[in-house]
């Protein structure tokens, strides 16, 4: 029996959601994600006004990263437990408070703390993601996922274009107050379109829930290794997103705040391309599409190296970088979600920490290499977490092929 105890209730199939309800869901998380991803691009302005210093840049996006931490252990595994048509619309309205108080903030105290709020709240796009894998059939998931997931990366990588533009133009404060009445209308749209709750869910305590996380990586081979790989990934996202602020807005390229937002726009590209990720899973290739998109992930470094010298490179390389990201993350969570899909919130919630360790730790040390040793170092920092990735993934496949090895044995013999 699974380590989520709830195999023994599967009850019917789910009848599967249209691809017009997918992309709806698209956009609403892209909406929500967008808001732990606004101040990079701002850091040197939220810095100026705030009163942060150089050293501290870094804990401008982290601390939001930690309320999102928080959000995946405590609030989103409770999509398995409460009614989510309920929960998923309280926390926008949560969020859009946060978002406020992020605006009107006088100090760093009070927009670190509204700051962690927000990324708390954030964490119903999670809930939507978890949701929308226990809404699709069996045979569309992947898809279905591929689609959400879409939504999420693509508002992850505008997050940057449209608060920079705003910013230019308004003051960096005028980027909450839009993100907060957006959320708003995430909460009435939900609250009108999200279907009923799927009839006999399993009971679990929100003790079992929360702990999720331990038992999961414990417990569940293709968790813990999907997991790792999202550990290490999002590390190396975080790395480049949470950092090239720095230098693009220094000598020689002294970029303003919306020029380097439209770099999220190259990445988006990027993100639109690899869509048909989750289509592949459904058909079983959900390795191979992992093996070749970790290669292409590392590789993209070398051109991000570039960035001192030219921003080509660096295009091509946010291109490449976030065509495999979103191809692997998607396969990463069709196969989670795979071990038991009434257990969707769960999964989802808990694999998600990792991404929030990831993300939030590699961006704290990408820009601790750059004040002390420049970008070169930074692109080292970030190729080696996605050679980290690479190998959890190859070590898992080399073990999976010598386990399978005398299984088969066994099964010619008899």
């Amino acid at each position: 029996m699974s380590s989520l105890d709830v195999r023994e209730t599967p009850g019917e199939p789910p009848p599967g959601i249209s691809t017009k309800f997918a992309v709806l869901l698209a956009v609403v998380c892209g909406i929500a994600v967008a808001n732990i991803y606004y101040a990079q691009p701002l850091l040197e302005e939220i810095g100026n006004d705030l009163g942060v210093g150089p050293a501290g840049l870094g804990f401008v996006s982290t601390v939001t990263q930690v309320g999102y931490f928080a959000g995946l252990i405590f609030i989103v595994p409770l999509g398995d437990l409460l009614n989510r048509r309920v929960l998923i619309p309280i926390g926008s309205v949560i969020a859009a408070v946060a978002l406020v108080a992020v605006a009107v903030s006088p100090g760093p105290v009070t927009f670190f703390i509204a700051s962690g709020v927000v990324g708390l709240a954030t964490v119903v796009q999670q809930v939507i993601i978890a949701y929308s894998a226990v809404l699709s059939s069996p045979e569309s998931r992947g898809r279905v996922l591929g689609i959400v997931t879409s939504g999420v990366v693509i508002g992850i990588l505008l997050a940057r274009t449209i608060s920079g533009l705003l910013a230019d133009a308004f003051g960096w404060r005028s980027v909450f107050v839009v993100s907060a009445l957006l959320m708003l209308g995430v909460a009435l749209v939900l609250g009108v379109k999200l279907p009923p709750e799927l009839p006999n869910r399993p009971s679990v305590s929100y003790r079992k829930l929360i702990t999720s996380i331990v038992t999961l990586t414990a417990r569940e081979r293709v968790f813990r290794v999907r997991s790792l790989i999202t550990l290490f990934m999002f590390a190396g996202f975080g790395a480049l997103w949470g950092s090239m602020a720095l230098p693009l807005s220094a000598d020689p390229w002294n970029l303003s705040t919306s020029t380097v937002g439209l770099f999220g726009l190259v990445g988006a590209a990027g993100a639109f391309g690899a869509a048909r990720a989750g289509a592949l899973a459904d058909r079983g290739r959900a390795q191979w599409v992992t093996g070749i998109t970790l290669v292409l992930f590392a590789v993209s470094w070398l051109p991000i190296a570039w960035l001192p010298h030219s921003l080509i490179p660096l295009l091509i390389g946010i291109v490449v970088i976030d065509f495999a990201g979103q191809a692997i993350h998607v396969t990463n969570q069709h196969l989670i979600v795979g071990i038991n899909p009434n257990a969707s919130s769960r999964l989802i919630g808990s694999n998600m920490a990792y991404y929030s360790v990831g993300f939030g730790g590699g961006a704290v040390a990408a820009t601790t290499v750059y004040s002390a040793w420049g970008w070169t170092a930074v692109s080292i920092l970030g190729a080696g977490f996605s050679l980290v990735a690479l190998l959890i993934w190859g070590v898992d496949r080399i073990s999976s092929a010598r386990n399978a090895g005398p299984a088969l044995a066994e099964t010619t013999v008899s």
